[in-house]
């Protein structure tokens, strides 16, 4: 066992000097301090392709027309798009609008993002600060909550869609109780309220790692500094938990922020494309079904709308950072 540690040892020895041969004589040309950007450069050539490129072909796209995928065969129509997205009577009334749909989708997705990001936030505080008090079995509870992270969003909307089918497990637990059947994601009420709760249920786990991490690095000695003082709980967590976790949920917030905004697959699948009606259209899906899944595929108005909606994001963000910086001061 030895002789054959030792061997395979020898094996990686020659294989480490192989490669430190060329990265030795790199780092004689360029220096010390430039080998950070070679190491990076892997990273930032596949984050160009895969990011910045989609991020500039979709700005470039928003301000051409037509049906032609190709860019270079699209005509350029300047603010075309974006005056035809903004052309409403009322942008309270989506009818009123030109692109009604669009609208409609921007209604659903702020209320959406509202409801959402508001009650995964209190959840994952919540469940954050009782993981953070149990002094047995915190592994274990920190396991369960996150286990829902861990699966595909289509098999959480699809788990949920037969959970809450007309003849799925809650109507049956219903029924044995003596109550009626409710026929849930084709009521507008009841789909709303169970996208968002499945949403809550399914990212809760992440943003309570998120939140516990900046719990667990509170010094411990200040909690008790302030139980000499005679301060309640209630006191410590308001003038010294919260203010201490600043940083962590303003993390969380600005995540949350992003991902509600960009919702799609698992309200997708629970609510087969966003109904009842437009009930859960959301402005991710408007984007997808104006550019792949109408008879005509309407590129640059698509771009437009992911370009505005990119627009909102980064100032909703900045907004929240300066929010965010102001109150710390």
């Amino acid at each position: 066992m030895k002789n054959l540690s030792a061997f395979l040892f020898s094996i990686l020895d020659k294989f480490m000097r192989l490669i430190e041969l060329p990265t030795v004589y790199v780092q004689k040309k360029i220096g010390v301090q430039r080998m950070g950007y070679l190491f990076v450069a892997p990273n930032m050539v596949l984050f160009s392709l895969f990011v910045f490129l989609p991020v500039g072909l979709a700005i470039a796209y928003a301000f051409t027309g037509g049906t032609n995928m190709l860019i270079w065969d699209r005509p350029f129509v300047g603010l075309e798009n974006f005056s035809r997205l903004l052309n409403c009577g009322s942008y309270m009334d989506p009818a009123s609008c030109e692109f009604d749909l669009f609208w409609t989708a921007v209604h659903n997705t702020w209320w959406y993002t509202l409801l959402n990001a508001t009650g995964t936030l209190v959840m994952a505080l919540i469940t954050a600060v009782v993981l953070n008090r149990l002094s047995k079995g915190k592994a274990l509870f920190r396991s369960i909550f996150f286990y829902p992270v861990l699966l595909s969003p289509v098999v959480v909307g699809l788990i949920w869609k037969w959970f809450l089918a007309r003849d799925g497990l809650l109507n049956a637990f219903i029924l044995d109780l003596g109550g009626e059947r409710t026929i849930f994601l084709l009521e507008v009420w009841w789909s709303r309220f169970w996208v968002v709760y499945v949403s809550i249920w399914f990212h809760m786990g992440f943003f309570t790692l998120i939140i516990l991490a900046g719990l667990q690095a509170i010094p411990r000695d200040i909690y008790e500094a302030a139980k000499v003082d005679g301060t309640s709980e209630w006191r410590q967590f308001w003038r010294i938990t919260l203010p201490l976790l600043t940083p962590n949920l303003l993390v969380v917030a600005v995540l949350l922020l992003i991902r509600s905004v960009q919702v799609f697959d698992e309200a997708w699948v629970l609510t087969d494309g966003g109904g009842p009606g437009t009930a859960n259209t959301f402005i991710v899906q408007f984007i997808y079904q104006t550019a792949f899944s109408s008879e005509v595929r309407l590129y640059g108005l698509a771009s437009a709308a992911s370009v505005l909606m990119g627009l909102a994001l980064l100032a909703l963000t900045l907004i929240q950072v300066w929010l965010a910086k102001k109150a710390e001061y």
